[in-house]
């Protein structure tokens, strides 16, 4: 890039993206606003590391993810504020609605049925270790290796700590369905049947 003017100018672009993204991280409007405050000063004064061609999308992010891991992990246990209200709704499979609905999976087709609150509250409820993930994959539809270098761990550990979220937030909504009778309640398919 030419000049900080221009970077500030591309930058600012992805302002509603970054905040959308610590919203999530934070659950809280006012350390969302801070934490990409905060990225924002990172990122123009890193101006200078940043290289000409590569992703400023996703080094942003990654200013973004490591600040949050580094300023905000001790306000997490303070009282939260969660009013996601005014975001954009969150799909974390945003390729259902471009799936023929004949191709879609059962489980597909079930993500359907969830209310945005209900995602939202099983996407909250993981722990940060896999919120991080799923939010950086499904939400924001990051590759594994970016993820990998906005969170500094290897890949294995990205896609584990993937699945492990991604089965956490099912299993939570499954809970949801079936509190709304939309499923009976599963059965447990682990333990063997005696009879």
């Amino acid at each position: 890039m030419a000049d900080r003017a221009e970077f500030a100018q591309q930058a600012m672009e992805f302002a509603p993206q970054l905040y959308s993204a610590a919203l999530r991280m934070t659950l809280n409007r006012s350390d969302a606003e801070d934490l990409v405050q905060e990225t924002f000063l990172r990122a123009y004064r890193g101006f200078g590391s940043f290289e000409d061609g590569t992703n400023l999308r996703a080094w942003l992010f990654r200013i973004l993810t490591n600040t949050f891991i580094n300023t905000y992990r001790a306000k997490q246990r303070r009282v939260q504020e969660t009013d996601l209200a005014d975001v954009e709704d969150l799909y974390l499979y945003k390729r259902i609605g471009s799936l023929e609905r004949a191709s879609q999976s059962a489980e597909e087709t079930l993500f359907e049925m969830f209310t945005d609150d209900e995602v939202k509250a099983a996407l909250e409820a993981l722990p940060e270790t896999f919120r991080l993930p799923v939010l950086l994959a499904d939400v924001e539809e990051f590759s594994y290796k970016e993820i990998a270098e906005m969170l500094d761990i290897p890949i294995g550990t990205v896609m584990s700590r993937l699945h492990r979220g991604r089965k956490a937030m099912q299993k939570a909504l499954i809970d949801y369905a079936t509190e709304r009778g939309i499923v009976t309640s599963p059965v447990d398919t682990e333990s063997p049947a005696h009879g």
